[in-house]
């Protein structure tokens, strides 16, 4: 047999993910999982029984439109703009992927060529990583530091080279929080436009912006025709599992991102592409009701983190926050999260997986509060326990 490694050396070091690992400790220790970012309910009732509806009536049972059913796709157009006033075309200026992460990997596949390089801001969700070295591209990463994470936005103009093909942004921000101003995001485009550069923002947790206001950076000035948005159902309709995601655009870069796509999944989901092209169309009250619930939760959880010891930096969107676990002794956040189901019956993750800079995040640890009320209150009182006596 050859001596040849098996697996590809883009992907050294890519192997099994933190979210996998730290899920598993969950289940083989009991403990609460407050690591991966996956509700413990179900979305609006309506939803779900729109999907079985789907199923029932024979809609998308087999293959549907490679870029995804129309109902969807206009869905989808409409969405952005009744919330944004954006305007595109849902017949080539909309995507339906496998989840927003299937996205992101189409799009790195698509615009990159080998040696082109991707500024992201650190720490950044792990796909990031993984999607830019399939790809042959060169992951130049922004440190956003504690306690705030605003972006460096002086280090970003050094950061650029001729060698710069691409802007990889996330706002809200997973896993700090962060949600970038009107004013940053104005500066990062005229940077985009100023170098030329392509731009993919992955805005998942677009309806949990609880402080300031979440942004599209395409609806800025000069970047309609240089920007990828992605967004997907998971995290808004609380259906992780259902995977449909889509991507928004100019028809050339929605057809050069589609191009990489159909080689990847093909199609995805076609009976819940109909439920969330029900879903996309609910009343404001549902939006404004969910980002509420979230942020209940959010003040819920990091009162008690707070309580049990830990620094915790407030998040403005999404359903993660990060804290420090140094003020409890701890020098190294992976193996506090490893030690902490049996110690506290707790499972968070370690922000350092999601850093190049290891050290900028060392004691960093992020908990998810996309749970119920009563298992938030259980987690607080278990890590009180465990640290504060």
């Amino acid at each position: 047999m050859s001596r040849r490694p098996l697996l590809n050396r883009r992907l050294d070091g890519h192997g099994t993910t933190i979210f996998a690992e730290m899920s598993a400790l969950a289940l083989t220790t009991g403990a609460i999982n407050l690591g991966q970012g996956f509700p413990d309910t179900d979305g609006p009732e309506e939803i779900r029984e729109a999907a079985v509806r789907a199923l029932r009536e024979g809609k998308g049972n087999q293959y549907p439109p490679g870029p995804g059913v129309p109902e969807l796709r206009t869905a989808v157009a409409e969405h952005q703009r009744r919330f944004y006033g954006l305007t595109f075309d849902p017949d080539t200026e909309v995507l339906v992927t496998a989840g927003a992460t299937e996205g992101i990997a189409a799009s790195m596949l698509a615009l990159l060529e080998p040696g082109d390089e991707v500024i992201a801001f650190e720490p950044f969700y792990d796909s990031y990583a993984a999607s830019i070295a399939l790809a042959g591209g060169v992951r130049v990463p922004l440190t956003l530091r504690a306690p705030d994470f605003r972006p460096d936005l002086d280090a970003l103009r050094d950061a650029i080279t001729p060698r710069t093909r691409l802007l990889l942004l996330n706002s809200p921000h997973n896993p700090t929080g962060m949600v970038p101003t009107r004013e940053e995001l104005t500066a990062i485009a005229h940077l985009a436009v100023e170098h030329d550069l392509l731009v993919v923002t992955d805005e998942v947790y677009e309806h949990l912006a609880f402080d300031g206001e979440h942004v599209p950076l395409v609806s800025l000035p000069g970047m309609r025709e240089r920007t990828v948005s992605l967004s997907s159902a998971g995290k808004t309709f609380s259906y992780t599992g259902w995977k449909i995601g889509w991507v928004t655009g100019s028809a050339a870069l929605v057809a050069a991102v589609r191009t990489a796509k159909q080689y990847l999944t093909f199609v995805s989901g076609g009976p819940l592409q109909y439920a969330v092209a029900e879903a996309l169309r609910l009343p404001d009250a549902f939006f404004t009701g969910f980002r509420e619930d979230l942020r209940a939760k959010r003040d819920l959880l990091t009162a008690g983190l707070t309580a049990a010891g830990f620094e915790v930096y407030r998040p403005q969107g999404t359903y993660f926050v990060t804290t420090d676990v140094a003020p409890l002794g701890a020098k190294d956040g992976i193996a506090f999260c490893r030690a902490l189901p049996a110690r506290a019956g707790v499972v968070a993750v370690p922000n350092a997986v999601f850093y190049d800079d290891r050290e900028a995040g060392r004691t960093q640890v992020r908990f998810a509060f996309c749970k119920r009320p009563d298992v938030l209150t259980e987690a607080a009182g278990r890590l009180r326990a465990a640290f504060a006596g």
